[in-house]
């Protein structure tokens, strides 16, 4: 068994957390995860209103009676989503682990910390790393330059960027982007991180909420087949390439403005994808750890897996290297 600061913090067997995934992190997929013994994570922004949140939650509580946590992406928008609402629906419903994205989560933390909730803030450079424990957040979830969604601006992949980041920190770091199996749990182990967040490697598990064909999908593709949306716009995202992908890329190349490009990459063509199996029908995410993805196995024949491969490579293969 693999025991890590990250492990005794949040009460969890195995030091591995399913991300929060736009319309995929939902009750089963959570609650899979839980019973597996790593962190499950449902997506608060996938729910329509704070009201829906608080059913979805309990609804995983219903799936079991491990930890599981909240995803709560703070984003800068005209009109945004009632974001206190949403975090009292967190507090209210007894959710012991928050995962904060985007914006700075300075102002949710008191409520949350009141509530004895530990709080993730997921990160993409040392910089804001550093900033999110100078705010008092718990941990900090590492995002290198392979992940899915947003990598930031930086490029640093996730062996340059994670140890970075431990040496600057005191709180636990966890490890993300580009890990898909036991030798990516333990070379971030290696490198100082408390435990790995996966996202894309979860989409290709027998309960993960969406299309078959999009599994298979995850399986047939290569780490060569994403694009980097929105780069002339400084706002990347990696996405699963696909014709909309290629179009959109093409358009940003030569000088379109989001307006031009808003009906192609809409979030409601992306749910569309993953609820009808049309591989083109929007963008969708997927990181470049799909190269290393070659079945869709039960969420907890993946986690035994990895944390087996993980203790066999620590305590195997390593040691043998030493004479």
């Amino acid at each position: 068994m693999i025991r890590t600061r990250f492990t005794e913090l949040v009460g969890v067997e195995h030091p591995i957390v399913q991300g929060g995934m736009q319309w995929v992190g939902r009750a089963e997929l959570a609650a899979a995860v839980s019973n597996a013994g790593a962190l499950g994570i449902i997506t608060g922004l996938t729910q329509p209103t704070p009201e829906a949140l608080a059913t979805e939650i309990a609804r995983c509580q219903g799936m079991t009676d491990k930890p599981f946590g909240v995803n709560l992406t703070i984003l800068p928008s005209i009109t945004p989503p009632p974001y206190a609402e949403y975090r009292q629906a967190i507090v209210e419903s007894g959710v012991t682990v928050v995962e904060t994205a985007g914006h700075n989560p300075v102002d949710h933390l008191p409520d949350f910390h009141a509530a004895g909730i530990t709080v993730i803030h997921k990160c993409t450079s040392v910089r804001h790393a550093v900033k999110a424990e100078q705010v008092g957040v718990d941990a900090v979830s590492i995002d290198g330059f392979e992940c899915a969604g947003h990598p930031g601006e930086d490029d640093v992949p996730l062996f340059v960027l994670l140890p970075r980041t431990v040496d600057e920190l005191s709180i636990p770091v966890i490890a993300s982007g580009g890990i898909g199996d036991g030798r990516g749990l333990a070379a971030a182990l290696s490198l100082g991180a408390e435990g790995v967040n996966m996202g894309t490697r979860f989409m290709a598990t027998q309960e993960a909420p969406i299309h078959q064909t999009v599994k298979e999908q995850l399986v047939a593709a290569t780490e060569r087949d994403t694009d980097l949306l929105y780069r002339p716009l400084r706002n990347t995202a990696r996405v699963a390439r696909n014709a909309i992908s290629r179009q959109v890329v093409a358009m940003l190349d030569e000088g379109a403005q989001f307006p031009e490009i808003r009906e192609l990459v809409r979030g409601v063509r992306g749910r569309e994808v993953y609820e009808t199996g049309d591989l083109d029908a929007g963008v969708w995410t997927a990181g470049l750890v799909q190269g290393l993805i070659h079945d869709v196995p039960t969420v907890a024949e993946l986690v035994g897996r990895m944390v087996a491969d993980a203790e066999d490579i620590i305590h195997g293969r390593l040691g043998k290297l030493i004479s």
